[in-house]
């Protein structure tokens, strides 16, 4: 296990008391667990602004399986990707509407752009991509 390094941090009043009210609204322990997860959050950030490093991240679309081609447009361009897309979950919400998961991984520059093409897939009623991190190097 790494060892634990404690610092000092100084911060205005008012923006401390907001924080603890942030962190007691999410459900943190302590504080010293909330900035952890900042810095995380602020290392996972710089990883997909470099673009070259390996990373995940998952695509929610919503979409009305009646419109022209789209889920076969949607399919085949999952299977164009296959190195890429490591799963991908279908749920029928009603008669008309369907919401695809498609979890990815690879190159952060790469699958991002795999994510706007999906979401701007013709016919796509909603879609949003969240990028995240394979976690290595994170403690």
């Amino acid at each position: 296990m790494p060892e634990v390094v404690r610092f000092g941090v100084s911060a205005d009043q008012r923006l401390l008391d907001r924080f603890d009210e942030l962190i007691a609204e999410k459900g943190y322990v302590n504080r010293s667990e909330a900035v952890r997860d900042l810095i995380r959050g602020a290392l996972v950030e710089e990883q997909w602004s470099v673009g070259e490093e390996e990373a995940v991240g998952t695509v929610t679309l919503v979409y009305d399986h009646h419109a022209t081609d789209l889920a076969d447009k949607l399919t085949e361009h999952q299977h164009s990707h296959h190195d890429e897309i490591v799963s991908s979950l279908h749920i029928h919400l009603d008669a008309h509407h369907c919401l695809e998961v498609v979890v990815m991984r690879g190159q952060a520059r790469s699958i991002g752009r795999l994510a706007a093409e999906l979401i701007g897939t013709k016919g796509v009623k909603h879609g949003k991509f969240v990028a995240t991190t394979t976690g290595d190097g994170l403690a």
